[in-house]
């Protein structure tokens, strides 16, 4: 499983994963400032899912109705520190939450997805 964390994607979050043997591409490292249009096209491009505090992917894979959407892991709750995320992914992952294919969103009372359709 690849990821792509977008650029408001905590690095100690992203170095958490990395430790626990995920392949993290970063926007921080290299790619600072592009637009969502360009995380998305990279996510499709190298199959990676994309991990981002930014809501704006949902319309921009449900009302533009890309052809091979990439998918999505949305936090709505950035927790209480910046390793959070990253650890609560892991969690989920550990209990074996399909995250591919899916648009997901994690919050603090849970996960809702929406199956992305390609």
């Amino acid at each position: 499983m690849k990821f792509l964390a977008n650029e408001n994607y905590p690095k100690p979050s992203i170095v958490f994963l990395r430790n626990k043997g995920f392949e993290v591409k970063s926007i921080q490292e290299g790619y600072g400032g592009i637009p969502d249009e360009e995380v998305v096209a990279i996510a499709e491009q190298e199959g990676r899912i994309i991990l981002t505090f930014d809501s704006d992917y949902g319309e921009l894979l449900f009302k533009y109705q890309r052809a091979t959407p990439p998918s999505v892991v949305y936090f709505r709750f950035k927790g209480r520190s910046p390793s959070e995320s990253g650890r609560m992914l892991f969690e989920l992952l550990k209990a074996n939450l399909e995250i591919e294919g899916y648009f997901t969103v994690i919050e603090e009372t849970g996960v809702r997805q929406r199956k992305l359709s390609g």
